[in-house]
């Protein structure tokens, strides 16, 4: 596998390492069997401390070799070449391809934190912790979540899209030595580990497909790719707490991580490298292969104007009064969908539990409202390419307060189905954030887009950050006062977005740019 760093060995014998850590760590986990797979109270055995080194030193030795050489070099040249998508080209196979790459890595990356909520009940029955205690692993999930976010573009920039894939896909792969710790304490460094692993992964395919991808087709193909995405993430999860989780307890749900790390980074080898990293490293000839089988192209900045100023490391302009609102209205709708899909989504296996479901029975109900938001994710594409972008997000947040209108109905009637509110919330929280982050992307200037997109995808794990919390306080709300709660940032967020939101369906970028940002053709 070519991976355009110092050394492909070294980056293959740090997986190598990794691996075998994590499969140092399963002899305990299997000693446990008799007990239901629990392991509270066993000391660690010299093969798990062993283990952990290798893990650490597997991690290090992938990140040295990944890194490119001739690092300050590299960093100059790409601050002054930008990728461009043609308008009206043809999508191709290469195109389809990389898409249906991206998807299934995307759904190994956020299945990592929707296994959450299925992991909460057995680790309070394991260790006999209260809630508040357990909730320490989600919170420090997200807040890891929170610093991959900023942190995973720095390092997209230093080691390019596709070694920052492989680099995210190999600390998944170490992170499922949470399925084998003796003790809570154990798993929430690692979980921090996790989520700081997954922060980053949204914002770098986004940026890869969306310099692959004809700009005609940009739309549609970074929500498709995004909703199923996020579908096929909590599907994964539901079905494998529904199915292995009887049987291997919850310690299942990470370890499942070793298996979906390593299938992650053998998909490495058919992601493509930018154009913009091949052409700074001057893989000339590389990048130009990239470009025709994708019809993207490389530009370099000019080196008078601003753009240029900026590509020297001057700071961009301040994000203009104009656009202030509109970041606010996005910023509370991604809080909004944090408080639902890693607050409510995560408290609700429990709450079931509570009311008489089987954990089994809970998780299936789970996987089949996954399911059945799994079509809707075309649906939620068409609609966002072909009738309006903006009343897109707005219908998308108007069927997510539905369901937790319907969550409210469920707390006071007591033995109503939750099979359709369930499915409410799961159809609108992952349209929102199929949305989210491409409407974002298009509706700010070239100078601050970045800037703004990022504020607003860290806003969506700030809210499942605050949610969790709560939940350390002991301040858990019931199922009827969250939903009441969330109800309220989400309905001003759907205000905002009416008031501030623009249409950008068949606008072109540049016009958000009167000032003009000009390049000149680079030197292929």
């Amino acid at each position: 596998m070519a991976t355009n760093g110092r050394g492909p060995l070294l980056f293959v014998t740090g997986v190598l390492a990794v691996t075998i850590g994590v499969l140092l760590h399963l002899p305990m986990f299997w000693m446990g069997r008799s007990m239901g797979f629990h392991m509270v109270g066993m000391p660690m055995d010299p093969g798990m401390i062993a283990g952990m080194y290798l893990i650490v030193a597997g991690i290090a030795a992938a990140a040295y070799g990944l890194l490119p050489r001739g690092l300050s070099q590299h960093l100059a040249t790409t601050n002054a070449l930008a990728v461009e998508a043609p308008e009206d080209a043809p999508l191709s196979w290469a195109h389809w391809r990389l898409m249906a790459v991206l998807v299934v890595a995307l759904v190994i990356d956020i299945m990592k934190p929707a296994s959450l909520g299925f992991t909460i009940p057995g680790m309070m029955a394991e260790y006999g912790v209260p809630r508040e205690t357990v909730s320490l692993v989600p919170f420090v999930a997200l807040l890891g979540t929170v610093i991959g976010s900023f942190l995973w573009g720095l390092i997209a920039d230093i080691y390019g899209r596709k070694a920052s894939i492989l680099l995210s896909a190999v600390m998944f792969v170490g992170t499922s030595i949470c399925g084998a710790m003796p003790s809570l304490a154990w798993n929430i460094g690692m979980c921090f580990m996790m989520g700081a692993a997954a922060g980053g992964m949204l914002p770098v395919t986004y940026a890869l497909l969306a310099e692959m991808m004809p700009s005609r087709h940009r739309g549609w193909s970074l929500v498709l790719v995004g909703g199923l995405g996020a579908v096929g993430g909590y599907v994964a999860a539901s079905l494998v707490a529904a199915w292995l989780e009887p049987i291997y307890s919850w310690r299942i749900l990470w370890l499942a991580n070793l298996p979906s790390g390593l299938v992650l980074v053998a998909l490495g080898g058919l992601i493509p490298e930018s154009a913009k990293f091949l052409v700074a490293r001057g893989r000339l000839a590389e990048a130009q292969k990239v470009m025709a089988r994708f019809g993207s192209g490389v530009r370099r900045r000019r080196t008078g104007g601003e753009g240029a100023r900026t590509a020297r490391g001057v700071q961009p302009p301040p994000l203009a009064h104009r656009h202030i609102g509109k970041l606010f209205a996005l910023s509370l709708t991604a809080i909004g969908w944090g408080l639902v899909n890693f607050g409510l989504l995560l408290w609700l296996p429990a709450e079931l539990v509570a009311r008489g479901y089987s954990m089994g029975v809970a998780s299936r109900l789970l996987a089949a409202s996954a399911f059945i938001a799994l079509p809707t994710v075309f649906a939620v594409a068409w609609i966002y390419s072909a009738w309006s972008t903006k009343n897109s997000l707005l219908l998308s947040i108007g069927v997510t307060l539905l369901g937790l209108a319907g969550v409210l109905w469920l707390a006071a009637v007591g033995d109503a189905s939750p099979i359709l509110p369930v499915a409410l919330l799961i159809v609108g929280s992952n349209a929102i954030i199929a949305m989210l982050l491409p409407y974002s992307a298009e509706s700010f200037p070239l100078l601050v887009r970045g800037r703004a997109t990022g504020v607003v995808a860290a806003c969506s794990k700030l809210g499942g950050v605050f949610a969790q919390m709560l939940a350390i306080m002991a301040i858990v709300p019931t199922l009827g006062a969250a939903a009441a709660m969330i109800a309220l940032p989400l309905s001003l967020s759907l205000v905002l977005v009416a008031r501030h939101g623009r249409e950008t369906r068949g606008t072109d970028l540049r016009d958000l740019d009167p000032e003009g940002h000009v390049f000149d053709k680079a030197g292929l």
